[in-house]
């Protein structure tokens, strides 16, 4: 009876729900460290030590001349990031808050925002990362070309895309099978290292080799990112929108699994996820 009715137009209803998304993006990102630039100092290090660790085996193999013709590391680089956006994107979005998790218990929160907030918290640090390591290569070793930045940060937004998209199909699917899309997850990232094609380019590759990789949204964004990189590289066997349909395809049967696994929670998933 003495309950005050807030009534919100559209407009503010989506701030406020933005603002509430911000927050927890706010607290995702500092899930990992306390200190929210520590969070992103540690992936930046992660990455750089993946970019060197590349570049050191390619030399070490003699290797280098099967890359591109340009700069070696943008080559190395654009793997990687790819990669670092999918993967890290998918871990996020597969281990936020649930139906059953005592965030849900609090009245602005609920799976919709704990989703939306691990992807854009992904995004955020992945983002960061790139413009700051980027940075510092240009500023310390040598001025950074890219023929088309803008086409080939769109890619890194597709490989996040699609990391988003399977991250919400296994949260969907965990409180069924936690065992074995934590085992799915592992097995996925590992097989990536090769798969998602970031120590070669589609062009180089055979037929029988192809068909080994062509199935994998991450390994056309790659390809594709390579191709907006570099003047001379022009992506024959690989396109962006297969990416984007693929990533598409898997947010649409993410949202329908994690709506129909809502509806049947059970506060006892909690000690199983």
């Amino acid at each position: 009876m003495f309950k005050q009715k807030n009534t919100r137009t559209p407009l503010g209803a989506a701030a406020a729900m933005a603002a509430v998304i911000y927050h927890s993006v706010v607290r995702d990102v500092r899930k990992k460290h306390r200190n929210a630039v520590m969070a992103i100092a540690l992936n930046m290090l992660q990455i750089v030590l993946f970019v060197v660790a590349f570049y050191v085996m390619f030399s070490l193999l003699g290797l280098r001349g099967v890359a591109l013709r340009g700069d070696f590391l943008v080559f190395i680089m654009t793997g990687i990031f790819l990669f670092q956006s999918h993967t890290k994107t998918l871990s996020a979005v597969a281990g936020s808050d649930g139906p059953a998790s005592p965030m849900m218990q609090h009245a602005p929160m609920n799976t919709t925002v704990s989703i939306l907030s691990a992807a854009f918290g992904a995004l955020y640090v992945q983002t960061l990362s790139l413009l700051l390591i980027l940075f510092g290569y240009h500023v310390a070793f040598k001025p950074l070309e890219i023929a088309d930045p803008v086409s080939c940060f769109a890619m890194f937004l597709i490989a996040w895309f699609t990391g988003a998209g399977l991250g919400l199909v296994l949260l969907a699917v965990k409180p069924w099978a936690p065992v074995l899309v934590s085992i799915f997850s592992t097995i996925y990232q590992r097989a990536n290292m090769i798969a998602s094609g970031k120590m070669f380019v589609a062009n180089t590759l055979p037929g029988f080799m192809l068909a080994m990789f062509d199935w994998n949204p991450l390994f056309h964004a790659i390809d594709q990112a390579r191709g907006f990189a570099f003047v001379n590289y022009f992506p024959r066997y690989s396109s962006w929108e297969y990416a984007l349909g693929v990533g598409g395809v898997l947010v649409a049967i993410g949202l329908i699994g994690e709506y129909y696994t809502r509806k049947h929670a059970s506060m006892s998933w909690s000690a199983l996820g």
